[in-house]
């Protein structure tokens, strides 16, 4: 109730205002974070995760289609935070605005859940979600670039490439975060907090060993993502990915550990390749077995009803109690030689 309550205060003008806000400056805080570490391509700054359409994406799924102004007012802030406005800023603001709105009408239109609890669910984030929805501003803002002569006609595709992987790798790591972080009801019990500690020592000991060791093992946190995903579910396996693309993308920026030695061009396939394989097997993964535990569970449900019912049949047609049959024989029912139970005289 407290929730519907909550809900019906946003949809008045007051709390709409306050809706779109915090929505901005949730898009503006993403994209700082981002910003933080950006790599190079063909002369062309670009980031290997853009953890603002993450945040669009999700706003838009749990708020409704209403709070899009918070996302054109974040866009707007982050740009001006790199550049001065020019005309060139309002197509930028249109494909950041689009692309998550897009995105969020194909996922209701395919039905999609926002707990993230069947592997439709999961299947449809990636495929409607993130890769072609994610098409729009990354052809809108590379098309711009190449239209006011600051990118050549040559380096379209690589610099696109990386714009679209970018936004596709906000949503497939940010988004199921947030949706999995707002869906969550009451906190784990004691026994799964220490389990929990046991799996961030492990990846925090063992991930930057991956990552930055001389020999090229980035294949040794896929063992933690099963383990997450098969123990703690969405939340747990969408943390130890991000956690993980964001060791390995400080790595490739560096050019240090597994992305030592390589070009720019081969640093930025590596990474996205990597953090790609790593979101789409902790997201998919993490759904199928909520599915499965839902199914197991909705069956179980099912037999313990149908358990009840069965008893209740049973006890309709079981003799009466043995208290009632004595009842009836103290009032007249023959004995045992089919003679009538003697009564006392008057």
């Amino acid at each position: 109730m407290a929730a519907v309550v909550g809900i019906d205060d946003l949809r008045r003008p007051g709390g709409y205002a306050v809706q779109v806000l915090a929505v901005a400056a949730c898009y503006y805080a993403a994209a700082r974070l981002g910003l933080l570490r950006e790599l190079s391509v063909e002369g062309a700054v670009v980031t290997p995760i853009w953890p603002p359409t993450g945040v669009a994406v999700a706003a838009l799924l749990i708020l409704g289609l209403r709070c899009w102004p918070g996302i054109t007012i974040g866009a707007l802030f982050a740009v001006l935070s790199l550049t001065t406005p020019r005309i060139e800023v309002l197509g930028t603001l249109a494909g950041q605005t689009c692309a998550p709105v897009c995105a969020a009408l194909l996922l209701r239109r395919a039905r999609f859940h926002t707990d993230l609890g069947r592997l439709k669910d999961g299947v449809a984030l990636v495929f409607l979600g993130a890769l072609p929805a994610m098409l729009i501003s990354s052809t809108v803002g590379v098309g711009l670039l190449v239209l006011m002569d600051k990118l050549n006609m040559e380096s379209f595709w690589p610099v696109w490439l990386a714009w679209w992987v970018g936004d596709a790798m906000g949503v497939l790591l940010v988004t199921p975060l947030l949706l999995s972080l707002h869906g969550a009801r009451r906190p784990p019990s004691l026994g799964r907090w220490k389990e929990a500690t046991a799996l961030a020592a492990v990846t925090f000991l063992l991930v930057p060993l991956a990552v930055y060791g001389s020999i090229s093992a980035l294949y040794l946190v896929y063992p933690l993502l099963i383990w997450a995903a098969l123990r703690f579910q969405l939340v747990g396996s969408m943390l130890c990915a991000l956690l993980m693309s964001v060791v390995a993308t400080v790595a490739a920026t560096d050019r240090a550990g597994a992305f030592a030695g390589l070009s720019r061009i081969e640093i930025m396939a590596k990474l996205q390749t990597f953090n790609g394989a790593m979101a789409l097997t902790a997201l998919l993964l993490s759904a199928l077995i909520t599915e499965q535990r839902n199914t197991r569970r909705s069956v179980e449900k099912a037999c313990q009803e149908l358990v009840e019912v069965l008893e209740h049949l049973t006890a309709g047609e079981a003799p009466p109690p043995r208290a009632q049959r004595d009842t009836e024989g103290a009032g007249g029912a023959d004995g045992a030689d089919g003679r009538p139970w003697p009564t006392a005289p008057p």
